[in-house]
């Protein structure tokens, strides 16, 4: 039985056996893979290759600029290196504008990481509120300027509580702020810019081209803190801008501005103005006016206080214009010093119009026409010329031209062409109505009268060598106005005020209504002064303007002239000028009291 069982599992095995050969030798297994499938397959990794081959070609040559910026985008950075704007100098190198560079603090929203309590205390070291550092923030994905141009103390708090703290993302750069050292006094002359360094006003802008500079650059490489920790390729220097010298003298133009807001104070007037000329240059040593405001602080800008009204406002000259109808009838011959004027019964009537004086005379020499500032005195001698020739020598000392001043917003003021003028208007040009100028202008058409005759133009920029002009009134007929002007200003005149300590002085007074709608304002005047010193060898012509003053005096010589005397007093003595009086016979003579009836005519 177990050899049947045995026998059994034989042939079991054997059959198994037999089996395991057939699977072997299956046809299945033995056929041969079709040709086309195995280059298919080829073709298919021989593809994938090729097309491996042509991207990586497309990257490393086709597209490697636009995928090399891309990839410099995030940490690849071309800062700007900023330029320092030029600086504005006086006559003697002092500064009157400079740049000082300030941090400027930026956030990286990527990397900051300060919680609420953190930013709020940022936020106060910087004069914000949480609320505008939050705004400021919100929605960023790229570098955010949280405040610029702050104080050095300001950042340097914010840069210690990011360090305590561990906050990070705080960074700073540098940009430049404006600084103007002199302040209100020089204000109207520099001018202002704005936060970006942009000229706006007075010499900032007028310069604006030579102030700026060109700014640089350079490339370099960041981590992802910000921090800069590789310079690429080379550096583009920043180029500074030009500084530019002024004509004017910072110490002159202080003390003007002061004088002038110490009477506009004093007589509680709208405004002030005073202008301070250099005689043998034409140059400008001074230019001040009252309001005024600070440069530094945009806040206290204001229209008023921006006005340049010894440039801007223009209006009636007034009696000013007397000494140069005088000039002309001179030097025309039509008149000497000495001929007597009839200005009685103290009225003239011309056309529509009566000429009047304040306080009439019967009669007056022509030198008394100017001591006394007649107004029918003048009116009888202009109405004697022809119009043209008034108007030629008008036009010629600068009325109804444009100042020719590197200085923006310099006004023309008015003057009728003569073949327009009625009798009526030829007769109140003599004294001052009908025509309108800046306080600028004024003081530069007194420049032949201190010149011997010739006019010269007005620049604010330094000159090293004497102006020059065309020749309009001779030396004899300038010498004769000039002891006219002296006469105006000493007793008797309607300037005597204007005396100064150790200084023969000349000028004439004016005073007129303001222009209200199409007449007159019956209680606002305009007072001022022009005139020069030493009067026997001028060396400064001053100009000086107060509006409206209503403490009670309004007339030139009591608003205008003080100040006018203290200008050239101070100027003349800062510029070594020898004085050309006894002082101790002045302080010994007995004051000056101006006489009402002594007034000009208006």
């Amino acid at each position: 039985m177990s050899r049947t069982i045995s026998n059994n599992a034989a042939r079991t095995l054997g059959a198994n056996s037999v089996r395991s050969v057939n699977y072997a030798t299956s046809p299945l297994l033995t056929s041969q893979t079709p040709t086309w499938r195995s280059r298919f397959v080829v073709v298919l990794v021989g593809g994938a290759f090729l097309a491996l081959l042509g991207r990586a070609a497309f990257l490393q040559i086709w597209a490697t600029d636009f995928y090399q910026a891309q990839g410099e985008k995030r940490f690849v950075y071309k800062q700007v290196l900023p330029a320092s704007r030029g600086r504005i100098l006086d006559r003697h190198g002092l500064v009157l504008a400079t740049s000082v560079a300030l941090p400027t603090v930026q956030i990286d929203p990527k990397t900051f990481n300060a919680d609420s309590a953190q930013r709020k205390a940022l936020g106060q070291a910087l004069g914000m509120t949480l609320t505008e550092v939050d705004d400021k923030l919100e929605g960023a994905s790229n570098t955010v300027t949280l405040r610029r141009l702050v104080e050095e103390a300001a950042w340097q708090q914010v840069r210690q509580q990011a360090r305590d703290e561990g906050i990070k993302g705080v960074q700073e750069v540098r940009e430049y702020q404006r600084r103007y050292p002199e302040g209100e006094a020089a204000a109207h002359v520099v001018g202002f810019t704005d936060i970006d360094g942009k000229g706006i006003d007075g010499i900032e802008l007028g310069f604006q081209s030579q102030l700026l500079g060109r700014l640089g650059a350079r490339t370099v490489v960041r981590d992802r803190l910000g921090r800069v920790v590789e310079e690429m390729g080379d550096q583009a220097d920043p180029v500074n801008g030009s500084d530019i010298t002024l004509s004017i003298d910072s110490k002159v133009q202080f003390f003007a501005y002061q004088r002038v807001r110490d009477a506009v104070r004093e007589h509680k007037a709208k405004a002030g103005s005073v202008v301070v000329l250099d005689s043998q240059t034409g140059e400008v040593l001074a230019l001040a006016n009252y309001p005024s405001y600070d440069p530094s602080n945009r806040g206290s800008l204001s229209g008023g206080s921006l006005r340049n009204r010894a440039l801007t406002d223009v209006f009636e000259p007034g009696s000013t214009m007397k000494p140069l109808v005088v000039a002309l009838a001179l030097e025309t011959q039509r008149v000497r010093v000495d001929q007597v004027i009839n200005t009685a019964p103290g009225s003239l009537v011309v056309g529509p119009l009566v000429v009047k004086d304040a306080h009439p005379h019967p009669a007056l020499t022509v030198q008394q026409v100017i001591q006394k500032s007649s107004n029918i005195g003048a009116a009888r001698i202009a109405m004697g010329m022809p119009a043209r020739e008034l108007w030629e020598l008008f036009s010629a000392v600068g009325y109804g031209q444009k100042p020719q001043i590197a200085f923006p917003g310099a006004v023309t003021g008015r003057l009728k062409p003569y073949k327009n003028w009625r009798p009526v208007e030829q007769a109140t040009m003599a004294y001052g109505y009908g025509l309108s100028a800046s306080l600028l202008q004024m003081a530069r058409a007194y420049t032949p009268l201190a010149r011997d005759g010739d006019v010269i133009p007005v620049t604010m920029l330094k000159q090293d060598q004497p102006a020059s002009g065309p020749r309009v009134l001779s030396a004899a007929t300038t010498a004769e106005i000039r002891k006219m002007l002296q006469m105006a200003a000493g007793p008797g005149g309607t300037g005597p005020k204007a005396q100064t300590v150790g200084y023969s002085v000349g000028g004439k007074s004016g005073t007129a209504h303001k222009q209200e709608g199409k007449g007159y304002a019956a209680h606002k005047y305009r007072g001022w002064f022009v005139g020069m010193a030493p009067i026997s060898a001028p060396r400064i012509i001053v100009a000086v303007m107060i509006d409206e003053p209503s403490n009670g005096v309004y007339f030139g010589g009591d608003v205008a002239a003080p100040v006018f005397s203290e200008v050239v007093q101070q100027t003349l003595r800062m510029m070594n000028v020898a004085p050309d009086l006894d002082v101790k016979a002045q302080i010994s003579a007995k004051p000056i009291v101006p006489i009402a009836a002594e007034q000009e005519s208006f």
